[in-house]
């Protein structure tokens, strides 16, 4: 495909078409208030990425519950507290012509005591002397999800992307050796990805036919089975029960290492699923129009944008300008980003990004 197929509209199982193939990925910045609040900093990113020319735009992870919290200044979405600059954003995106997303987000056993976070593993072996959740514990945190996304959907957001990546909470609980449970959720990969399709299925149910249903899947570290995923996943797509798939890749031409599909890229590994009206898209080193294109050939239905949007606002429409558009090599310096319109506090998260930010700058 060319470029130009970038910028067809792309339709979604529920609610309004993407106008284009790209997405802004769920970037967590740590530019919000220490309760969670919108910034005025979180607004200004927002108002720079919907002048930007993105199909959709979702928010970093916002925290479902105040425990559930892993970063400084993580944006939140657990109160009520939260909906006045959640409300902003949105609006911000909705008149820029983006369709939005919250990304729903709880560290698990990744949360962080000194910000608050109340450590919440599957197993009472993956932390030390910390017991693993009871069954009513994980009920409650599936019933968070689903009011944050209820929140989101009265904030004004099309929908909401549920974080299953990372050794966050739901992907957690997909994987066998963080997850030694003996209730519902534990054992068989069906149990296991009991949690995630509950999360998912109660917010369809509570948030109707028109609102959006993402999900963040990751495939490596923390004990996660490529062939599980794939088969929780073909069940997904079957079920018709998400709108997008987004696939958090390090690099998305990255190749399978072992295995019943070494050899093979992750990302078709995935993309060659049945996947009816469900849509696929692809994060990882994607810092130029020609490779942005490729993913389409590759099976993608979109891209999701992530450092070449921060080093360049308007990537979409950088790329629309010119056909052969390329991302500036990294690192750059932290002045390059403050003059981009990057905030001191999102700078000094990218510091620690590997190889972002220039040392020293």
């Amino acid at each position: 495909m060319s470029v130009s197929d970038l910028f067809k509209p792309l339709t979604l199982l529920h609610g309004p078409a993407m106008k284009n193939r790209f997405m802004m990925a769920p970037l967590t910045s740590q530019q919000s208030e220490n309760d969670g609040s919108a910034s005025k900093y979180d607004q200004y990113w927002i108002e720079q990425l919907s002048k930007s020319g993105y199909g959709l735009i979702q928010t970093g992870a916002a925290t479902v519950e105040a425990g559930g919290i892993a970063f400084e200044r993580q944006l939140g979405i657990h109160s009520d507290k939260h909906l006045s600059g959640l409300k902003k954003m949105a609006t911000a995106i909705r008149e820029g012509g983006a369709l939005s997303a919250v990304q729903l987000h709880h560290a698990g056993h990744r949360a962080v005591p000194s910000l608050g976070g109340i450590v919440s593993p599957a197993s009472g072996k993956t932390v030390p002397h910390v017991k693993a959740l009871t069954t009513e514990e994980v009920e409650r945190i599936r019933d968070s999800f689903i009011e944050a996304a209820k929140r989101a959907q009265l904030a004004g957001y099309n929908g909401v992307s549920v974080h299953g990546a990372f050794g966050w909470i739901l992907s957690e609980f997909l994987s066998p050796n963080l997850n030694d449970r003996t209730d519902k959720y534990g054992g068989s990969i069906e149990n296991r990805a009991r949690f995630t399709l509950e999360v998912i299925e109660g917010i369809r149910k509570a948030c109707g036919p028109d609102f959006q249903i993402g999900w963040r899947l990751s495939i490596e570290r923390y004990g996660l089975r490529l062939e599980e995923l794939r088969e929780i996943t073909a069940e997904i797509f079957d079920k018709e029960l998400i709108d997008y798939l987004d696939l958090a890749l390090w690099d998305s031409a990255q190749l399978v290492r072992e295995g019943t599909f070494q050899g093979k890229t992750m990302l078709s590994v995935f993309t060659e699923l049945p996947r009816k009206g469900v849509r696929l898209g692809a994060a990882g080193k994607i810092m130029s129009a020609h490779r942005a294109a490729e993913l389409l050939d590759e099976g993608c239905d979109f891209v999701l944008i992530a450092r070449a949007g921060i080093l360049q606002r308007d990537f979409p429409l950088q790329v629309k300008a010119n056909p052969l558009y390329e991302s500036r090599d990294l690192p750059v310096t932290a002045d390059y980003l403050r003059e981009g319109g990057l905030s001191e506090r999102f700078i000094e998260t990218m510091r620690g990004w590997q190889t972002f930010v220039k040392f020293g700058s």
